[in-house]
């Protein structure tokens, strides 16, 4: 039926221990997948959970999703592909006698599955399940489309409402690839010349600065220019060429408004002073800088794990170390 898709997949389910989570999860350790799942334990007699014995079929994990701690865990274990979250406070007359809870679990909880699957690189998909509930009701003949507004008279139905909202923010926010796929980037004041500098230059400064202050505070107390050089002031045009080139692709068009609030066109630093007092200049071309940004947002936009990410930004100081050492700065 699905082609082999779910074969070998790691997939979790939160609330397997339900009514749906637990066929959801059966089926899916039908087709092959390999699955966990978080949930409270199972609140029937019986129990379709325990009736089909799934704890011994699959990764069973008890936790509440209320706790963010455990949810982080459990996607550590599970490192999922594919994501069904159907945990939540499922009962209308409950959501009366405790709405605090209904809404710790279907939004708190909500927020706490979607922050985890943001900061999870394995997860290419996910489908988060709320309920018909969630439209504002306003007792019409015809069916509610998706494009209807959210509401809710009673707590469970105002919290599932607020999921959906939960989710469509993080849906636009985080998990768009629109900015990557192919769209033409608007620039505001393409004539404008600013000092371009790479992250580290300035934090250099700030810990040049730092450890002067600390030995002999009143000499080096005061205000401090630390901006690029000379060949790093650039237009916003003639940066945003650069750093497509560097990119690899991509093209810009220009979002100028002369009606817009003024806006200085010329921004530049003296830093002679702290050239002289602190010994401290830009280590980077603005090619180089371009080229460690670059390599950042790439890396970054492949989805790459923490543990990589780190690695690239320790290698991108150690040699910015480097290169300050080797021009005897």
């Amino acid at each position: 039926m699905f082609d082999n898709f779910y074969k070998n997949k790691r997939v979790l389910v939160t609330g397997h221990t339900g009514f749906k989570g637990s066929w959801l999860a059966l089926w899916l350790h039908e087709l092959g997948a390999k699955v966990t799942g978080l949930a409270l334990p199972p609140n029937t007699e019986p129990s379709h959970f325990e009736l089909i014995r799934l704890q011994d079929l699959i990764t069973h994990i008890e936790g509440d999703i209320r706790n963010e701690e455990v949810v982080r865990k459990t996607f550590e274990k599970a490192n999922p592909e594919i994501v069904f979250h159907l945990a939540a406070q499922p009962l209308f007359r409950l959501s009366y006698d405790e709405p605090k809870m209904t809404f710790d679990t279907n939004v708190g909880g909500t927020v706490n599955i979607l922050e985890a699957i943001r900061h999870c690189p394995s997860v290419k998909a996910a489908v988060v399940i709320t309920s018909d509930k969630c439209y504002e009701n306003k007792e019409w003949v015809w069916g509610y489309r998706e494009n209807e507004p959210m509401g809710g008279h009673d707590p469970y139905s105002a919290s599932k409402g607020c999921a959906e909202l939960v989710f469509s923010a993080y849906l636009k926010s985080f998990f768009s690839q629109d900015a990557t796929q192919d769209r033409t980037i608007g620039i505001r004041s393409p004539h404008a010349v600013r000092p371009w500098q790479h992250v580290l230059e300035p934090l250099s400064g700030y810990l040049q600065l730092g450890a002067l202050l600390s030995q002999d505070p009143k000499k080096y107390s005061g205000a401090w220019n630390l901006g690029p050089e000379d060949g790093s002031y650039l237009t916003v045009a003639e940066m945003a060429d650069r750093l497509i080139k560097c990119w690899g692709e991509g093209s810009w068009n220009d979002l100028s408004d002369p009606q817009a609030p003024h806006e200085a066109k010329l921004l530049k630093l003296n830093c002679d002073k702290a050239h002289a007092a602190l010994h401290w200049h830009s280590v980077l071309t603005i090619d180089e800088c371009l080229q460690m940004t670059a390599g950042w947002y790439k890396m970054f936009y492949d989805l790459k794990p923490h543990e990589v990410m780190y690695e690239l930004c320790t290698q991108q100081i150690a040699g910015y170390m480097e290169r300050a050492k080797k021009r005897n700065l």
